[in-house]
């Protein structure tokens, strides 16, 4: 249980420290002229993650206690996807945000894994969702939270997203 309190401890403080960053990010852009897009749906996503570890945290403390059988795939995965992670933070910069902030004037960034992938960030929150409950055996919150998450990207936050990049090259 030490492996999981420390794994899933440090997932957290990655995620505060990413949210701090948002903040400064978002501070620095809109004194630039940036605006939000999106902001309706926001409590959503911040709710399915809150959700994600209560239930992660549940699970594996009250019914699935200990590694899944192919925990050192699933724990490979999960590093691939904070490398990917931090590959998209670096690229993205200053432009980086939990939030959907856009700044008139500025272009679309196109380096890093954005040369390929439109929403690398979007894929590694994906392979988190699924990978880190796996690692211990907790398929039930990394199904249910997999389709909930899925459902909010597909349907909400990407078209949202696509749209206020769409104005911004307009």
């Amino acid at each position: 249980m030490t492996f999981f309190y420390l794994l899933v401890g440090f997932v957290i403080v990655q995620r505060l420290l990413e949210v701090m960053y948002a903040k400064s990010n978002e501070r620095t852009m809109k004194s630039q002229g940036a605006i939000e897009a999106g902001a309706d749906h926001y409590k959503w996503i911040v709710l399915l993650h809150v959700l994600f570890f209560v239930s992660l945290i549940a699970e594996v403390l009250f019914i699935q206690k200990g590694l899944g059988k192919a925990w050192a795939a699933f724990l490979v995965i999960l590093i691939i996807a904070q490398i990917l992670r931090i590959w998209a933070l670096a690229s993205l910069g200053r432009f980086w945000n939990t939030k959907i902030i856009v700044l008139p004037g500025a272009e679309k960034v196109k380096k890093g894994p954005y040369r390929w992938l439109p929403h690398p960030n979007y894929i590694v929150v994906s392979l988190e969702i699924a990978a880190l409950p796996l690692i211990f055996g907790a398929w039930r919150t990394a199904v249910v939270f997999s389709i909930a998450n899925a459902f909010l990207l597909l349907f909400v936050r990407i078209p949202a997203e696509e749209k206020a990049l769409q104005e911004l090259e307009d």
